[in-house]
């Protein structure tokens, strides 16, 4: 029998327990969980700014969490979604705070099913704050 893969994707820049809790709700949807971590200059394309820690960094803190089966970087290319089509996911997990759009992934993937996760204490555990507190 196949399994059932599911993919999320960030930054994962100063890994927290919102993280954890998202890829723990990731990995509930499925049999195995892939994680795509976001590559330095998709980062800065994105977000307008460079991560703090560079993307070997976020991909080891990510592995460390040893909640995902797998972990990879994600593709220097501009199209946010050509790895997702790479991956044939069943189950893409979206985050609450993620600007990606459901029905483009409809779009490109069509078939595989698409699931916004709930945040996890969100007034608490959000990367900007992380940001904010060190500057």
């Amino acid at each position: 029998m196949k399994k059932k893969r599911v993919v999320c994707a960030g930054t994962f820049d100063h890994l927290h327990l919102g993280h954890a809790d998202f890829l723990k709700q990731a990995k509930a949807l499925g049999d195995e969980l892939v994680v795509i971590v976001a590559r330095d200059e998709n980062v800065r394309r994105i977000k307008n700014m460079p991560p703090e820690h560079n993307e070997n960094e976020r991909r080891e803190s990510v592995e460390k969490t040893g909640i995902p089966d797998t972990v990879s970087l994600g593709y220097t290319d501009k199209d946010i979604f050509k790895i997702l089509e790479d991956l044939k996911p069943d189950v893409i997990a979206l985050g609450y705070d993620q600007r990606v759009s459901e029905e483009k992934i409809q779009e490109r993937l069509p078939g595989c099913k698409v699931v916004r996760l709930k945040p996890f204490k969100p007034d608490k555990y959000k990367s900007s704050f992380y940001r904010a507190k060190i500057k």
